[in-house]
């Protein structure tokens, strides 16, 4: 069995129950952190309708936050929600900011900054391979 999270008549991610479970679980929890809904709708009959627009506010907090911690418990516990997330997001045509904008970073954090955000749509990249549609 599986669940459908679709954008109007598209599918962007069709994931088993479990992992659906899962994920819906952590979608709830950031939502709380950040204080910011994330588009995903209630799951409904196997399916849940994304809204673009929410999404794109969601994950770009949720970037903002990953990028500002320097705690290493943080970012691991957050990482994989993350890349998720952000697939999600690409899928659903929203623009993902992977750097923090360029007047927030000096030239030295900047370089870093790079290097993470780099990493991380690499392994974003890795990920959606594996998010079945």
């Amino acid at each position: 069995m599986s669940q459908y999270y679709d954008l109007g008549g598209k599918t962007l991610w069709n994931p088993s129950n479990g992992a659906s479970r899962l994920f819906l679980r952590q979608v709830a929890v950031f939502e709380e952190e950040l204080g910011v809904p994330s588009g995903i709708g209630p799951m409904e009959a196997d399916e849940c309708q994304v809204d673009a627009a929410a999404l794109e506010i969601f994950v770009n907090a949720l970037l903002t936050r990953h990028r500002s911690t320097h705690h290493a418990v943080m970012r691991t516990l957050t990482e994989g929600f993350v890349i998720t997330m952000s697939v999600l997001a690409e899928r659903a045509g929203v623009e993902v900011c992977w750097e923090a904008p360029r007047t927030v970073l000096g030239d030295g954090i900047r370089d870093a900054e790079r290097v993470r955000a780099s990493r991380l749509r690499e392994k974003a990249d890795e990920l959606a391979a594996f998010m079945a549609r």
